[in-house]
């Protein structure tokens, strides 16, 4: 498949739900391990609108993150805080691994005031989901109908991974959403159903 350039904005989306505190011993209490599912693949998002205002939805296919993850250290904020850092992969405080529902995390979570924080949010079930911050290194433009609607589907075939966040407030896309025109996106996907049709079958 052709590489297009990447984008230079840091696109960010959510994950709800996946979180937990993960038991070590027979005491949960004791547990500082946050774990979860940061990403998910072959899910479809809601409908998102890029820069200006086309109508799109996004999926992940599987494996999207693989070579990311082998190649580049992912921080851990709290909530999108960068003053709030929960771990690292380099120092392996935060564990990330992909398989076959998305990108799975170990959090190790500091033992400070915020580490404290967020494990007491967790324990009380307002920690709803984790958000993460990506580059598209490449991606799939087609077209699909909902709701009687033609609409643009991008599929996410591969990117880097550069942060993930727990936060009370998911939601598959936030203000700091950065994607290109989807007219653009489209342009540079040369020859849609053939190329659709070579995803489908990579990623079956």
């Amino acid at each position: 498949m052709e590489k297009k350039k990447k984008s230079d904005d840091l696109e960010h989306r959510s994950v709800i739900g996946h979180v937990e505190i993960r038991a070590d011993s027979d005491e949960e209490t004791d547990s500082r391990l946050l774990t979860g599912y940061a990403i998910t693949y072959n899910v479809q998002s809601q409908v998102m609108r890029d820069w200006w205002g086309d109508k799109f939805v996004e999926v992940i296919a599987e494996g999207a993150f693989d070579k990311s993850l082998q190649d580049r250290g992912v921080l851990a904020y709290w909530n999108h805080n960068k003053d709030i850092l929960l771990g690292n992969t380099e120092s392996e405080t935060l564990v990330l691994e992909s398989d076959s529902t998305g990108v799975r995390f170990d959090l190790d979570l500091p033992n400070s005031s915020w580490g404290d924080s967020v494990l007491e949010s967790a324990r009380r079930k307002d920690v709803r989901g984790t958000s993460f911050g990506f580059r598209v290194v490449d991606d799939l433009i087609s077209k699909i109908e909902i709701d009687g609607e033609e609409v643009y589907k991008r599929t996410v075939v591969e990117a880097e991974l550069y942060e993930i966040s727990p936060t009370p407030k998911p939601a598959y896309v936030d203000s700091e959403c950065h994607v290109r025109s989807i007219d653009e996106l489209r342009n540079n996907n040369l020859d849609i159903e053939a190329r659709a049709l070579v995803l489908e079958l990579e990623i079956m």
